[in-house]
């Protein structure tokens, strides 16, 4: 095989591999950011943001809410994941950089180092979007949404309301899995079964051994607010360890679920102002 083959054929594998993927903006688009969500909140009354990082424990925000229910108490009423962790804590503090300035390619890694089996990448595209899909070794973060309204799992934040209860007290269960290849790993299709218990729609098989879970207030995520408040309350609890999970199976969920989702979603940039964050009890 003639070297200009060689090339050529190495740069078709990484413009697949690639696609979708775009250069990471400069730090001062960051801070820009930072600097207009600082702007557009300033006395305004926004209660505490999130994401955070979770070694940083104080916080300045003067809104204070009572802590939702336990999530056993309450209906899980949707489940989606963002591609790199929002959060930075734990087993999951490299920062994958400041990606497309639109929450694509940025967040936080897995610490952590995988075998070559684990590494195996699939042949079918997993979860694939405009954004790009995902590969082994990739991390995400899982949301687990629960609301005190009487509603059933759906689609989107707004299964978590209905028209009895429009501001709901919500909760969000977090856990952070690496994906692994090679047929290693857990199956994401059972930590996402949902079935009724006690009367409570429930994810059944969420894990709660993964580290004693960090709790604090906060609100609703995503890149959509990366210049404004988001203004929904919610209490979190995120747990520190990261688990590794088939990405196969990540793969078959995307291809049909309950909540409708069929990509990853992505991150909103690190709330870091203590203007805008919680204290960490």
């Amino acid at each position: 095989m003639n070297n200009r083959l060689i090339v050529t054929l190495a740069a078709s594998g990484l413009l697949l591999h690639t696609c979708g993927v775009t250069a990471a903006v400069s730090d001062q688009v960051i801070s820009d950011q930072r600097a207009k969500l600082a702007s557009q909140t300033q006395g305004q009354g926004f209660g505490p943001q999130s994401p955070r990082d979770l070694n940083q424990v104080k916080g300045n925000n003067p809104i204070h809410f009572s802590a939702a229910p336990s999530y056993s108490k309450m209906n899980l009423c949707n489940i989606h994941f963002h591609k790199n962790a929002e959060h930075s804590g734990g087993e999951f503090t490299t920062y994958a950089g400041n990606g497309d300035g639109k929450g694509y390619q940025s967040g936080y890694k897995y610490n952590g180092v995988l075998t070559d089996k684990e590494m195996m990448q699939t042949r079918m595209a997993v979860c694939p979007s405009k954004n790009g899909g995902l590969n082994a070794g990739d991390t995400i973060e899982l949301h687990y949404v629960h609301s005190t309204a009487q509603v059933t799992p759906g689609e989107s934040l707004a299964a978590c309301m209905n028209e009895a209860i429009a501001n709901p007290q919500l909760r969000v269960e977090t856990q952070v899995f690496v994906l692994v290849g090679g047929g290693q790993g857990l199956d994401f299709n059972q930590l996402t079964k949902v079935e009724q218990a006690q009367g409570k729609y429930q994810a059944i098989n969420m894990l709660n051994n993964m580290g004693d879970p960090i709790e604090y207030s906060g609100s609703t995520t995503g890149p959509g607010y990366n210049e404004k408040g988001s203004p929904l309350q919610v209490s979190w609890r995120v747990r520190p360890k990261v688990a590794k999970v088939n990405i196969d199976s990540v793969g078959q969920w995307c291809r049909g679920n309950e909540f409708k989702e069929d990509h990853a979603h992505g991150v909103r940039n690190l709330v870091i102002n203590p203007a805008l964050l919680s204290n960490i009890n």
